[in-house]
């Protein structure tokens, strides 16, 4: 009985990895501008944690704009059905390469 119960689990498991898997896949099918900006806020917020002890003080903001970069991100999705436009995908680009600039210059210092 427990080798059922543990298959059982196992493939649920595997189940939802699965569809975890296919759901990320048709997300960046369907909103491919989205995952772009997303996929860049989580590069950024990667090398802030990779570099937290040489921003000079500043990994506490760099964090603050990352997650407010992605928040407007959000924000402009819930106005758009779902999509951004691609001015706002310009926008929110801007200010990732800001930020970008911001590590890299701390980075050096």
């Amino acid at each position: 009985m427990k080798s059922l119960v543990s298959i059982g689990i196992v493939s649920a498991m595997l189940l939802s990895v699965a569809a975890s898997a296919s759901y990320a896949g048709n997300f960046k099918q369907n909103h491919p501008r989205r995952a772009e900006v997303l996929g860049r806020t989580n590069n950024l917020q990667n090398r802030a944690n990779k570099n937290y002890g040489n921003l000079g003080g500043h990994y506490g903001q760099i964090s603050r704009e990352d997650q407010g970069i992605k928040r407007q991100e959000q924000r402009d999705a819930r106005q758009n059905d779902g999509h951004i436009t691609k001015g706002e995908q310009h926008q929110l680009n801007k200010e990732e390469n800001h930020v970008s600039n911001q590590i890299k210059r701390d980075k050096t210092n």
